[in-house]
């Protein structure tokens, strides 16, 4: 029911009812206009009753309808609120795993270079029947040492010497002094005027190691003779 139709509509059917009241003889003696003064102001007073609690029905209606909302956008707004959290948790757990990988690959990638830069070069020359009795580096430094023009009875000579340096180990590093390699060429880019792969290749170490040994001590025997009463050579 509208304001405007419960307002007027109720005053005119007080106006009706008191219309058949007079003309039933109910107000006889009586003033009729005063009647019907009394009859529209009683109405007119139940339907501003009648109208003020519709209002007041409407206002409560309104307040339950508004806490709801108010309530649902309260709780949207929570949603909300935990769906970013969430996703700004999983952006950095995201985030932190890629670090990780990136960090575990370029480790992975750093290893495999510094083990290709210290992997040994495979000696293709060839073995003597006199050098048989040994193996790796030192075969190779054997075999090397004829090559050079010494006799195999200087190789037990240098066999001590350089077991004596590096144990024949291609990447033996002395961190004290900086010497490196099989011959403990200090510092170890000496060796580069043999070739450019000396941190890596034991023949080009030992033959570096060869022409010093001839330079400055003749033979291996007499490099190993001045190592065992100096203790280095």
């Amino acid at each position: 029911m509208s304001r405007l139709w419960s307002r007027f509509g109720a005053r005119t059917a007080a106006v009706a009812l008191l219309s058949v009241g007079v003309a039933g003889g109910f107000y006889l003696g009586e003033d009729r206009e005063t009647q019907q003064q009394g009859l529209t102001a009683q109405v007119g007073l139940e339907v501003d009753q009648a109208e003020y609690a519709y209002q007041r029905d409407r206002q409560a209606d309104h307040r339950v309808a508004s806490a709801k909302q108010r309530a649902a956008e309260y709780q949207a707004r929570q949603r909300a609120a935990e769906a970013a959290k969430e996703a700004a948790e999983r952006a950095r757990e995201a985030e932190a795993a890629a670090a990780s990988r990136k960090k575990e690959r370029v480790e992975a990638e750093a290893k495999a270079k510094a083990e290709a830069e210290t992997a040994a070069k495979p000696y293709a020359g060839p073995i003597p029947s006199s050098c048989s009795e040994y193996s790796g580096n030192r075969a190779i430094g054997c075999a090397l040492m004829l090559q050079e023009g010494f006799g195999i009875d200087q190789f037990p000579c240098l066999d001590k010497l350089w077991t004596r340096e590096s144990g024949w180990n291609h990447k033996a590093y002395n961190s004290g002094s900086g010497a490196y390699g099989i011959p403990q060429a200090l510092p170890g880019s000496k060796m580069g005027t043999v070739a450019d792969d000396w941190k890596t290749n034991p023949a080009t170490q030992i033959k570096w190691g060869l022409g010093y040994i001839e330079g400055r001590y003749d033979n291996p025997c007499g490099a190993w003779a001045h190592s065992e009463s100096s203790g280095w050579y």
